[in-house]
């Protein structure tokens, strides 16, 4: 009897004790993603970064410097899946940003969801979930093991928010263009919480769009102050010329809920509902761990207008620094000094503009993509009597439905294959037969860690380095810049972990992006997710 009423109270314990196993947890893990983010970016602003941002991470925290993508193509929905499922596309099914998916005919946004209905406005920007995402994240593999951890997931982009915070998301909030506010979908919530609807109310988007984006400091803080008029940036709505200072209060106000995700005031407008999810949510008040996934979507946003090496993107990275502080500090006086973890890495990085490679003698130009089209199909009409290209979209070649799974489809693909090797701009193409076999190439291995059988192409091609596709050969199409590729301007990142039990250190041993997940594990003291194929970056248990 006596045996009988000991193993009662222990498991009693166990059922109302659910901290038990997370003893040397933190109370809240804040992972954040700055969308498009150069590796150098941490070096070249440095000098400029206050001591609190940046620096607070690089200086006081552990600094992987070897850290890259492992899969192409590098897009912001593919590296936010990686990053919180710690697998790469080929498991998590996030192939690219939008693909053409076959069952629906059509092109579909990688966190589209038809099914549910916007929740805070009356817009379509809110018919969103993790639908097409194929695995656990580990986000999810927290709520799983510890259900009273709470997982909150916010950022501008859509994808941004829902992906990092999983299926078993507590609240994933993104930006409507439609209305300048905050707003979620019926996968998460019938009604917006009450301490979202009074944050919308405040109507910051018409404060902080009343101000002009100016410069920071003063102009002998810039690298880049006699570029600013580079004729490698282009041109914003309303702008003649690519200049300080960006003043878009006149503007229709639909326009101004667009422009306004351009400047860096929505850092800080992001940062505001951070911490405003931090306090109301109870984020770390928790009995288990909590979660707060933040993604920073605006450096990429204008970093596709202006390109890596710009007045515009030093200022938004200095501007960026402050916001970063500013979290910091409240997680101190919030949450406590030592009592959290911080994680900060970019979904990507960017090539810089291509025609700015060509004006310097360096690699690099353009893949015109409306010729090159034209000349595939002439190509198959003069060979089978009909046009079985459906569509290229990623780099990826889709043939029409009524060739596949037909004698004829190997034959189309062999031609597709010859004529797009021919291309100069063009490194490697690849059938989708062949990046189901194994391989010891890397450049194929990559693609093949980026393939999904059911929702990319036929065949895919890559690019030569610094080359990027584009539409048609018009003059607006040597401004600008993109991301996506294998090479290092896209796949290096930084990766940085700050506080609860991480000793200062700069670690060199290469690591791939699905590592980080890896590592959350054991700071989590949870399962891997059921697709995780990272290991621990161990230098930050030692």
């Amino acid at each position: 009897m006596r045996s009988l009423v000991v193993l009662l109270l222990v498991c009693f314990s166990w059922n109302f004790n659910p901290s038990f196993s997370q003893k040397n947890a933190p109370k809240v893990v804040v992972g954040i993603v700055v969308d498009q983010m150069c590796y150098d970016y941490l070096y070249r602003f440095y000098p400029q970064f206050g001591k609190d941002g940046f620096k607070r991470l690089m200086d006081k925290g552990a600094h992987f410097r070897n850290v890259t993508y492992n899969y192409v193509p590098t897009y912001t929905g593919p590296g936010h899946a990686s990053i919180y499922t710690g697998s790469t596309p080929s498991n998590h099914g996030i192939v690219a940003n939008e693909w053409h998916y076959r069952p629906f005919n059509r092109e579909v946004n990688c966190v589209e969801d038809t099914t549910v209905s916007t929740v805070g406005s009356t817009s379509a920007y809110g018919q969103r979930s993790p639908y097409f995402l194929r695995s656990n994240t580990i986000t999810d593999q927290l709520k799983l093991t510890y259900p009273s951890s709470r997982v909150i997931g916010v950022s501008i982009k859509d994808r941004s928010a829902i992906l990092p915070a999983g299926h078993l998301s507590d609240g994933s909030y993104w930006y409507d263009y439609a209305t300048g506010n905050f707003i979620t979908s019926t996968f998460y919530k019938k009604e917006l919480p009450l301490w979202v609807s009074q944050f919308n109310d405040q109507k910051l988007v018409s404060k902080y769009i009343s101000t002009p984006w100016n410069l920071l400091k003063d102009s002998v803080c810039y690298t880049y102050i006699n570029q600013d008029n580079s004729p490698y940036e282009g041109l914003v709505e309303g702008k003649t010329s690519p200049v300080f200072p960006y003043d878009f209060s006149k503007a229709a106000l639909i326009d101004q809920y667009n422009l306004f995700t351009i400047t860096p005031s929505a850092n800080t407008f992001l940062t505001d509902f951070a911490i405003q999810a931090l306090s109301k949510e109870q984020l770390g008040k928790h009995a288990t761990t909590d979660f707060l996934t933040i993604s920073y979507s605006t450096p990429d946003i204008a970093g596709h207008t202006f390109g890596p090496y710009s007045l515009e993107m030093e200022d938004m990275y200095f501007r960026l620094d402050r916001e970063l502080a500013r979290l910091f500090q409240t997680l101190d006086k919030e949450v406590g000094k030592g009592q959290y973890v911080v994680f900060l890495t970019a979904d990507h990085a960017v090539v810089p503009v291509p025609q700015f490679l060509k004006d310097h003698q360096l690699p690099g130009g353009y893949l015109f993509l409306q010729s090159k089209i034209a000349d595939l199909r002439k190509a198959c009409v003069a060979k089978f009597g009909k046009d079985y290209l459906n569509t290229i979209e990623n780099d990826n070649v889709y043939l029409t439905d009524n060739v596949l799974g037909t004698e004829l489809e190997a034959s189309v693909i062999t031609l597709f294959k010859a004529e797009i090797a021919k291309w100069t701009e063009v490194k490697r193409v690849y059938t989708k037969e062949e990046l189901l076999s194994k391989t010891a190439e890397n450049w194929q291995q990559m693609v093949a860690s980026g393939y999904d059988k059911e929702r990319s192409g036929e065949l895919i091609f890559i690019l030569q380095p610094g080359y990027l596709p584009k539409t048609a050969d018009t003059p607006g199409s040597h401004k600008g810049t993109s991301h996506g590729s294998a090479f290092n301007y896209d796949t290096h990142v930084p990766v940085l972990f700050y506080g609860k039990d991480i000793l200062p250190q700069d670690v060199f041993t290469p690591y791939e992006i699905v590592d980080i997940t890896a590592t959350l594990v054991h700071i989590l003291d949870v399962q891997r997710p059921n697709t995780a194929v990272g290991k621990p970056m161990v230098e930050l248990f030692k």
